[in-house]
């Protein structure tokens, strides 16, 4: 019994009963059309086969005047004749010269047209049993003040009248009995619908995040709400996955350096006073904490441009004169470890986006290059792909291998176990949140050897970048470095 109350007060019962009315409306109004239009067409039917018989009778007094329109009725008003028509004819006292009716119907009828009036009509046996109907007529002074009715039994009309009534009213009783069986049925659905939907996020709400609201396969909006419930799941489960793992590489990436950093305090406090010990404990301290400050950074930048607080600072900007600039800063760095940096483009490339990330994203690349190039030369290369500008980083490294290439983009993922090399995991994962930003993409390709980042960013207009100057134009194609 408690459901009851429940099941009347959902969204789903309220919009079927809606439906319901609005369906048992237009049924009654349809049904109550058809009865009037019927009676209507029934009267009009009589009213009709009344005038026909006034026409008739009409000529027999014309031409045979009063004795002659006496006879022809009393021919009429024989029994079986009749038809249920009624016929009278009376002096200027009312008395009855001719006809069917034993007298004239009460005062109404002195006036002439037309009248409604009961007549009592003998049914059964011997005629024993009287019946009273309804009938209906129209009334004439003749000359001589002499008066003329004739009319129509309506039982037959009623009785036809009586049975379309009975038969609309069955037939709403029907129609209502099938609305609200429908109501009830789409009401049910529509909460069994609900209900397993409830079910799985109550699970999930437990804690059991592999639940997924089942399909039945129909396509239906109850389908495509479940599937996209299924995928907003699916992406949370991803998400809270990769929190695990970031929480977990957190704590491994930031222990070993605090550990250091405690021990190395701890043991220069312990030993003998040196100032320039001291000197030397700082400054190793300071890099320490520098690189901490460099994750949290790196973290902070991530989260920022994943959440697009700066997408609508974007400007208009040159990627390929970003990209010289990113590859200017690289040179030293490259003459460092012994490696050629080699730049191209193919002229300004308009984009609208933030200048510092693009600009981090493509020293990261770069840095990524230099990380894991023993020898040779590193490429970073921007032009047009179609609508999108395309940058190009490439190396002959190791590479990545291929079942990897996309795991490397999250965050603290290091191909190496030991986590030697320096950095902390997070370079790639900012590229990536970065060209999310910008509404471009990222990925790794093979360089047969080595490997190949490439970033694509939309191009703006190109009315929207101003021409560059003589001395801001296109670098040319920078020999390698040595």
């Amino acid at each position: 019994m408690r459901a009851l109350p429940r099941f009347f007060k959902t969204n789903a019962f309220r919009l079927a009963a809606i439906y319901f009315a609005l369906f048992a409306g237009s049924v009654l109004a349809l049904l109550t059309f058809f009865y009037l239009s019927t009676a209507n067409f029934i009267e009009k039917q009589i009213e009709a086969t009344i005038d026909a018989e006034i026409r008739g009778l009409q000529e027999q007094y014309v031409q045979r005047g009063l004795a002659g329109l006496i006879l022809v009725i009393n021919q009429r008003s024989e029994p079986g004749r009749a038809n249920n028509m009624i016929y009278l004819v009376t002096d200027p006292a009312l008395r009855p010269l001719a006809g069917n009716l034993g007298q004239w119907p009460g005062p109404r009828g002195l006036q002439e047209g037309w009248i409604s009036f009961p007549v009592e009509v003998a049914t059964g046996s011997g005629g024993v049993v009287k019946e009273t109907h309804r009938a209906l007529a129209s009334v004439f002074v003749l000359d001589g003040n002499n008066r003329l009715l004739v009319g129509r039994d309506l039982r037959d009309a009623t009785v036809f009248r009586d049975r379309v009534l009975g038969t609309l009213a069955w037939s709403a009783l029907i129609a209502l009995g099938l609305g609200i069986a429908g109501g009830v049925f789409m009401t049910r659905h529509m909460l069994g619908r609900v209900e397993v939907v409830a079910n799985t996020a109550k699970h999930i709400i437990h804690g059991d995040l592999a639940q997924r609201i089942p399909l039945d396969g129909s396509g239906d909006e109850f389908d495509q709400l479940g599937a996209n419930l299924n995928t907003m799941l699916d992406q949370i489960e991803r998400l809270l996955a990769g929190m695990r793992q970031v929480t977990d590489n957190i704590a491994h990436d930031l222990r070993t350096p605090l550990s250091r950093l405690r021990a190395r305090l701890e043991v220069t406090l312990l030993e003998k006073p040196n100032p320039l010990h001291y000197a030397d404990v700082l400054r190793e301290t300071i890099a320490e904490a520098d690189q901490l400050l460099g994750t949290f950074n790196a973290l902070l930048s991530i989260a920022e441009a994943e959440a697009g607080t700066r997408r609508e600072s974007a400007i208009s900007v040159d990627l390929a004169e970003i990209a010289r600039t990113v590859a200017e800063l690289y040179e030293p760095v490259a003459d460092e470890k012994g490696l050629s940096l080699i730049y191209t483009d193919s002229g300004p490339m308009p984009v609208r986006g933030d200048r510092h990330l693009l600009s981090q994203a493509i020293a990261n690349l770069l840095d990524n290059a230099f990380k894991y190039t023993p020898l040779g030369a590193v490429t970073l290369s921007v032009r047009r792909d179609g609508t999108k500008a395309r940058i190009e980083v490439a190396d002959n490294g190791p590479g990545v291998p291929a079942v990897q290439r996309e795991a490397v983009f999250d965050r603290f993922v290091r191909l190496e176990g030991s986590r030697s090399t320096p950095g902390n995991g997070l370079g790639l994962s900012l590229v990536r949140a970065v060209a999310k930003l910008h509404d471009g993409a990222v990925w790794l390709e093979d360089n047969n050897p080595g490997l190949k980042a490439v970033m694509t960013v939309p191009l703006a207009p190109s009315r929207a970048l101003p021409a560059p100057s003589a001395d801001g134009a296109k670098l040319p194609e920078r020999s390698p470095v040595a």
